[in-house]
């Protein structure tokens, strides 16, 4: 009897030593609850823990070095993050956060030559090519822009790329690609506050898109953008009293229908083919309606959508079930 009582003891001190010792799988998931919170001190002290347990775990590192960066202990986040950006298996994740920590730090020159050496590991990579650039901006260098096309051409479904692509070249006074990059961004981004940004951009750019300066050098333009303004250009007289959200949508009407008369097969686009879409399946107004109007005139769009019902509604639902997706190879920027 004293036997059982002895081996009794022994495994409910084994069950509950167990119970008291999660292993580095548990204490990393409660870590991930604790960031989740916003709790940072407790997942610093877990996600230790768990390196203690697994000195090697990329995961575990990642995390670790992205709390020290919320808590705003950036010479802690650098230095954890030090040996991640050598190892073999670091992932484009682990760039990302090495770049918003250098960033974070103003240390330039280090992120730069991060970011070099990311981007040969994963040319393909939209999100690296979008923070390269990002970094180049903030530091005035101009070929910021570079990046952000090489990141369109090699990643085309990455959202990021076009936005920032968008905003430089219509501050640059181009006037076919803010058009073409803004729109592709809203239907991949589609509900952020950077899409009601992107909206009011592709209104005022097509109200300077007849519009010419004198005194401004023409930007040399690949053989697609000159067919693009050119199809626009010989449409403008339905814009003579103004650029409304209805004389848009019969511009936009019209260069569809001649784009695919003259150059849709010489040209495949995927925005273009998304308007046609649109246009076949009678959403084409309610589409202009969610661009043009909700940027320009808020509450007249409101008004729209309750006179409307029907055609929102349908438009509504096609908008959140599609997935926009543009294939490789449909790039005409430099050609």
């Amino acid at each position: 009897m004293k036997k059982f009582v002895v081996y009794l003891l022994i495994m409910v001190s084994g069950l509950s030593a167990m119970a008291q010792e999660p292993d580095a799988a548990q204490l990393h998931e409660t870590a991930r609850q604790f960031m989740r919170t916003g709790d940072w001190t407790n997942a610093v002290l877990l996600l230790n823990k768990a390196l203690a347990k697994e000195p090697g775990n990329l995961l575990v590192q990642k995390d670790l070095a992205m709390t020290y960066y919320y808590q705003r202990d950036f010479a802690k986040a650098k230095e954890t993050m030090k040996t991640l950006v050598e190892r073999e298996d670091a992932d484009v994740q682990t760039y990302q956060i090495a770049g918003n920590i250098y960033k974070a730090l103003e240390e330039g020159k280090e992120c730069d030559k991060m970011y070099r050496k990311a981007l040969k590991k994963y040319p393909n990579s939209g999100p690296l090519y979008a923070e390269y650039g990002e970094l180049l901006w903030m530091q005035k260098d101009q070929s910021c822009v570079q990046q952000w096309e090489q990141g369109i051409q090699n990643d085309p479904n990455y959202a990021g790329n076009y936005y920032y692509a968008a905003r430089f070249h219509y501050f640059s006074g181009d006037k076919v690609w803010p058009l073409l990059y803004g729109e592709m961004f809203v239907n991949m981004e589609s509900y952020t506050n950077r899409t009601a940004e992107m909206k009011t951009l592709l209104l005022e750019g097509y109200k300077k898109l007849f519009t010419t300066d004198p005194k401004a050098k023409p930007a040399k333009q690949s053989p697609f953008s000159e067919a693009v303004f050119q199809t626009w250009n010989q449409n403008q007289a339905v814009t003579s009293a103004g650029i409304t959200t209805e004389t848009l949508v019969m511009l936009r009407t019209r260069f569809v229908l001649d784009w695919y008369k003259e150059n849709g097969s010489k040209y495949p686009f995927r925005l273009f083919e998304h308007q046609r879409q649109l246009l076949q399946e009678g959403m084409f107004e309610a589409y202009n309606q969610w661009i043009f109007e909700a940027a320009g005139n808020l509450a007249g769009y409101e008004n729209w959508t309750k006179v409307n019902t029907v055609q929102y509604n349908e438009f509504t639902r096609f908008q959140k079930a599609k997935i926009f997706k543009v294939p490789v190879g449909q790039y005409y920027r430099m050609n």
